[in-house]
This record gives structure tokens, C-alpha cells and sequence, in this order.
């Protein structure tokens, strides 16, 4: 019985010292909410105001176009969907959208990380034509013999 006892409270202990995700919380904070009506608007800035905000893990399904492509948090309509048919994101209502949608499409933070790693997997694969031997001809029977 001394055994749980002490259980729980080193488990209590840990719940009560652990430290919140710092950079999780930064993001959290710079978070836009746009392609919503004000109420909607309130109540995601309350949500992150209180530490309530939790993001996606993975994108939700669009009620209006039933594709996996929302990927806001508590968003029930993707960005295309709401930006066509000019409703809120969040609560599907036609109301007033306090900050439009922009129209570009995402883009990574930051672009020179994919340059970089689509030029790593060029040279890899120059590398890797660098081992084959193209000088054999097929035809010859020399060429084909197995020692």
C-alpha cells in the first residue's frame, strides 16, 4: 500500500513540475487566426490566452468538400472552401470575416532548407551513377562470362 502511495505522489510531483513546450507555445502565440467571424475570432484568442489551444496533428476532413485538408485548430472547413463560398472557417455562418484568408498558398518557413536538401539527394545520386560500370556491351560474350 506504501508502495502506490508513494507511486502517486512522485507522480503528482512530476505533473506538477513539468515546464510547458516552450518554442510549441511561441508558435501557439504568432499564430494568426484568419478566415474567421469575430466571435470565433475571441474565442481562439481565449483558447491561447488560457493555454487551452491545442494544434492539429494531423489534418481534419472538410465538412463542405470531405477532403483530409484542414489544418487549422478547430476549424471544421478547409481554406478553399471557406474562401469560395465566404463563410467562417471555424463555425461555417456567413458572418463578417474580421481577417481575410490570404490568397497565396503556404509556404515553408524557411525555402533554402528544401533547395538544400533537393541538391543532397542530386549528389547522392550523381555519387551513385559514378559506381556503375557502362563500359560493358551486353552483345559480347566476354563481357558476360561469371567467374
Amino acid at each position: 500500500m506504501d508502495l502506490k502511495l508513494m507511486i502517486l505522489k512522485s507522480e503528482m510531483l512530476a505533473l506538477l513540475t513539468k515546464q510547458p513546450d516552450v518554442p510549441m507555445l511561441e508558435k501557439i502565440n504568432a499564430k494568426l487566426h484568419d478566415g474567421v467571424c469575430q466571435r470565433c475570432k475571441e474565442v481562439l484568442e481565449w483558447r491561447v490566452k488560457y493555454s487551452k489551444y491545442k494544434p492539429l496533428s494531423k489534418p481534419k476532413k472538410c465538412v463542405k468538400c470531405l477532403q483530409k485538408s484542414v489544418k487549422d485548430s478547430y476549424h471544421i472547413i478547409c481554406r478553399p472552401c471557406a474562401c469560395e463560398l465566404e463563410v467562417c472557417a471555424k463555425c461555417g455562418k456567413k458572418e463578417d470575416i474580421v481577417i481575410p484568408f490570404n490568397k497565396e498558398p503556404e509556404k515553408t518557413e524557411n525555402p533554402e532548407i528544401n533547395l538544400h536538401s533537393n541538391h543532397r539527394s542530386c549528389r547522392r545520386n550523381e555519387e551513385s551513377d559514378d559506381d556503375l560500370d557502362f563500359d560493358i556491351d551486353l552483345d559480347d560474350p566476354k563481357d558476360n562470362q561469371v567467374d
